[in-house]
């Protein structure tokens, strides 16, 4: 009990900066080496051809499935689990860390059935061509032999997130993600193993990822438990997790319909304009990963403190993880746009998918100075409870403006409105955020009531 104590005065009454940085940097870190290892898959990839590169595009559509999936049943159960342990509820943490972990592995399982039954239909649904296909299944395969591993390996993380044990949380996705990385250079450049390389890596780094995150639950690091006794089928504390978690199944489901629609959008103009796509919305993921890393070290803090009655630490964490988060992304963002054929080049030296990307990037980089008040917001409202707020808000960026945006400049402009379409729904998203965030700070109480 002591150790919890400790937990409990770490998260309520240490500096809000440092012990958002304290949780943000392991978080950073690990989202910084997600993206690394799928820019990996992407460079080794594009070796292979064009419709090759573009395969990872369309399976990324897949990925965001199970994402959705994994960071709905573990944002759900994260952010219960951390006003709960804010309100000194242990036993009650328990019965939801535990009933979140074994409904995501269980939908883990099923989407992994459904996914090799229906293969083909679901690439070509996801936005593949005749000549990408073949490249898509192989890859696609790997990816869906793994996808229970994936699901829970998201929610084993975001409580450990939630706990405000994000260096355990750490370790558990870096270590599979340097593995990614190292399996992708042996099976692909040492064994020729091709595009069935890159997915069998990610599919054995995504279960090394699992096992490790799993330790940490076995040896007791946390407040939390897994054990199968804590399980419970109660409608109403499955409704908590899956209703708490819908902003995030939101977001990645949109993701996912967004990344379909825009391959499908970009097919027309070849197989070279679907692979640029994929580049550039990955090296926009990695830079993206600035602000998303520190947001995800504000939400344990503001999950927590709400849920203790702290609600100035709330707002205090808020207004520092914007600033924080605003200054790296532009800095990136900068480095990156005076800098686009560069990257691109990197993962395909093709002139018409540099051609297509740069603009794109461009577009991108100016859009994601944008970004930081839009994330903070959707976490802030999730991690603190506010369903509403946060589902409405996380339709915005993949949904809502965005696919109408895409049909509409697509038809109107093109390529180019292909290219810029992600861009200007990251703008508007952003000015639909401001009225919720003013509201939400005016009514805010004072501590303690």
């Amino acid at each position: 009990m002591k150790k919890y104590a400790s937990q409990y005065d770490m998260m309520t009454k240490q500096s809000v900066p440092g012990l958002i940085v304290k949780l943000g940097i392991p978080t950073t870190i690990s989202m910084f080496i997600t993206s690394l290892y799928n820019m990996a898959d992407s460079y080794f990839v594009g070796q292979i051809n064009t419709s090759a590169s573009g395969a990872t595009g369309v399976v990324l559509g897949l990925m965001a499935i199970l994402q959705a999936i994994g960071f709905m049943f573990g944002h759900g159960t994260g952010s219960v689990i951390s006003r709960k342990l804010g309100q000194k509820e242990v036993e009650d943490a328990r019965r939801f860390s535990s009933t979140g972990f074994y409904l995501a592995l269980a939908s883990g399982g099923v989407l992994m059935i459904l996914g090799i039954l229906l293969l083909e239909p679901l690439m070509y649904l996801l936005g593949s061509t005749p000549t990408i296909l073949p490249y898509a299944k192989t890859y696609a395969l790997c990816i869906l032999c793994a996808a229970p591993a994936m699901i829970s390996s998201c929610v084993m993380n975001i409580i450990l997130r939630y706990e405000g044990r994000a260096m355990f949380a750490m370790i558990g996705l870096t270590s599979g993600g340097i593995l990614n990385i190292f399996l992708d250079a042996l099976f692909m450049q040492k064994l020729g193993m091709g595009i069935l390389g890159a997915g069998l890596a990610t599919a054995i780094s995504q279960h090394v990822s699992w096992f490790v995150l799993l330790t940490m639950f076995i040896l007791r690091k946390t407040q939390t438990s897994l054990a199968a006794r804590y399980i419970t089928l109660k409608w109403r504390t499955i409704w908590e997790i899956i209703s708490t978690g819908l902003p995030s199944l939101a977001r990645q489901g949109l993701a996912s319909i967004s990344t379909m629609l825009l391959n499908n959008a970009a097919g027309v103009y070849g197989d070279a304009a679907i692979a640029a796509m994929s580049i550039v919305n990955r090296i926009s993921m990695f830079v993206f990963s600035c602000a998303l890393g520190i947001g995800q070290g504000f939400q344990p803090v503001a999950g927590f403190n709400y849920g203790a009655k702290k609600y100035s630490r709330v707002k205090e964490g808020f207004i520092f993880t914007l600033s924080l988060g605003t200054a790296l992304l532009g800095l990136a963002s900068l480095a990156v746009y005076f800098n686009a054929g560069s990257f691109i080049q990197i993962f395909r030296n093709d002139p018409d998918v540099i051609n297509i990307g740069i603009p794109a990037l461009h577009a991108q980089c100016i859009a994601l100075f944008f970004v930081p008040f839009q994330v903070c917001n959707n976490m802030m409202f999730q991690s603190i409870g506010y369903k509403f707020n946060a589902t409405f808000l996380s339709t915005l960026r993949n949904g809502v403006y965005f696919i109408p945006i895409l049909l509409i400049f697509s038809y109107v402009f093109g390529l180019a409105g292909i290219q810029t379409a992600q861009a200007v729904a990251d703008i508007m998203t952003c000015f639909t955020c401001i009225p919720f965030c003013i509201n939400f700070f005016a009514k805010l109480p004072k501590d303690g009531t």
